[in-house]
């Protein structure tokens, strides 16, 4: 008998958050791919329901549901609404970012640091506690948290992104040493330079790229879809002694 295929996520309630675009659509797309069904979730309804549409015409199972995790109610309302219509969530992606600001640290407007830090920390710590509690009614689940190569090395003018992020990769590790008993593991995704609209200003202004460029050994800027695999193992249960782990897929920029 051949071995169950340890990537099947058939079954599986996921919940990815910016998922509309980008790293968080690619892992969206790749979750249902495995047979998970994915709760779209980010800002805009509309932007959500485009990409459920067309997870679900690939034949995957997915619904759209708007939230911005920058608003406690919100984040509330999101998980509330997955217990009422699934009673469980197995896989939670913390994914949606913000990066409202580049310049010396020392002038961050009060705006965008409470803006950064409302999404990129504050509402990864708050979803991550309603996903401990759902899964914990269910005998576990997987939190998978989407940081940066910045939190381990800050970036330069990103100041308050680096410092959330690596606040993210501090915070994995807690959960997943507080939340390991109840069957329950935490990891976290770090990506390097990635070609989405968050990172548009990096890929897309010669002057910001020069400086990484001889530190970045496959010389080129990563597609969303090059994030969705690790993020597939550690949803599944090829990842079920991994935990507490913060994984940077950065073409190789961290190990200059």
């Amino acid at each position: 008998m051949p071995a169950a295929n340890p990537f099947d996520l058939a079954g599986k309630v996921a919940l990815v958050t910016g998922a509309s675009r980008g790293i968080g659509e690619a892992i969206a797309r790749a979750l249902a791919a495995a047979g998970a069904l994915v709760v779209v979730a980010s800002r805009k309804a509309e932007g959500c329901e485009k990409v459920a549409a067309s997870i679900r015409q690939a034949g995957g199972k997915a619904e759209a549901r708007a939230c911005h995790i920058g608003e406690l109610g919100q984040i509330s309302a999101l998980f509330a609404g997955i217990k009422a219509t699934h009673g469980r969530l197995d896989i939670l992606v913390n994914n949606a970012g913000t990066n409202p600001y580049f310049g010396p640290v020392v002038d961050t407007p009060p705006e965008a640091f409470e803006k950064t830090v409302d999404v990129n920390l504050r509402g990864y710590f708050y979803c991550s506690c309603e996903g401990v509690r759902l899964m914990r009614d269910n005998g576990g689940g997987s939190i998978i948290n989407v940081a940066s190569i910045n939190g381990v090395t800050p970036g330069l003018k990103q100041g308050i992104y680096s410092i959330t992020k690596g606040a993210v990769i501090t915070m994995t590790k807690s959960f997943a040493i507080e939340c390991a008993a109840d069957g329950i593991r935490v990891n976290a995704l770090l990506p390097g330079l990635t070609d989405t609209k968050l990172a548009a200003a990096l890929v897309h202004d010669e002057a910001m790229l020069a400086p990484m460029m001889p530190r970045l050994p496959q010389k080129r800027a990563a597609q969303p879809d090059e994030m969705a695999g690790l993020v597939l193992y550690l949803a599944s249960p090829a990842a079920s002694y991994t935990t507490g782990a913060c994984i940077n897929v950065d073409g190789g920029y961290l190990a200059g």
